[in-house]
């Protein structure tokens, strides 16, 4: 019989330092996004990493990056314990995921004018896509597109800018991101429907092990079931996300 690791056990394999470092993307505001009072990073990622740490007994100091990539590499390198990442065949390098716990749609941003109405007619010779490099959407992209031109830029922001600007034919970023940038003034609007799903799921070095991964994929679980992640959707505002079904 396999004996359950202790807690203490677990804090030092999930925390070493004493200290649960969790790598925190700002570049999804769906789920990660500064206080405006305090200025630290909060939202539902931030929410999980807290609980987390709760459960092992340790302090949380939540780490935040701006972009996806940074992010995800600070997890690798183990500059941070654990972190909150869209599910990629290209970021599995390093990483052990956990069954997602939200799903995220991706969408496309286009000019008012711009003859392509659904998403199907994107990928045409010409047509320029911008998006924000290393994200989901970019990963996604560089293995689906076969014949536009996939522009990377620094974070969802500049991708949204440069399609106001006319440097590209279509943005790609979160839906919801994309919704909000449409209402804020004329001139785009979103394709209808969905390009993509992002499985936005929580992560831990690869050197931590089975164990420490199956105790992480059990917590998210948990979080699902019990109604955590819900809640905390919720309680953020959080709109154009949904609980991920059991893993």
């Amino acid at each position: 019989m396999t004996r359950r690791p202790t807690s203490s056990a677990l804090a030092r394999v999930f925390a070493p330092s004493g200290t649960l470092r969790a790598s925190i993307n700002l570049g999804n505001p769906v789920l990660a996004h500064r206080d405006p009072a305090s200025g630290a990073p909060a939202g539902v990622s931030v929410d999980l990493a807290r609980e987390f740490g709760q459960r092992l007994g340790v302090p949380v100091e939540p780490v935040a990056f701006e972009r996806a990539a940074l992010s995800a590499e600070a997890v690798r390198a183990e500059r941070a314990d654990i972190g909150f990442f869209a599910v990629d065949p290209a970021r599995g390098e390093g990483l052990r995921f956990t069954a997602p716990y939200v799903l995220i749609e991706g969408g496309y941003l286009v000019p008012e004018r711009s003859p392509i109405s659904e998403n199907g007619q994107v990928d045409q010779e010409g047509t320029r896509i911008s998006v924000g490099a290393g994200s989901a959407y970019d990963l996604f992209l560089t293995r689906e597109i076969r014949r536009a031109g996939i522009i990377r830029l620094e974070g969802a922001p500049r991708a949204l800018a440069a399609l106001r600007a006319g440097e590209v034919e279509v943005a790609a970023g979160i839906r919801r991101l994309l919704e909000e940038e449409a209402a804020k003034a004329e001139g785009v609007r979103v394709l209808p429907g969905r390009f993509m799903v992002i499985r936005q799921a929580m992560g831990i070095p690869a050197g931590r092990g089975d164990q420490a991964q199956e105790v992480l994929a059990s917590f998210v679980e948990e979080m699902k079931a019990g109604g955590f992640v819900a809640d905390a959707l919720e309680r953020h505002g959080v709109e154009g996300a949904i609980v991920a079904p059991a893993g």
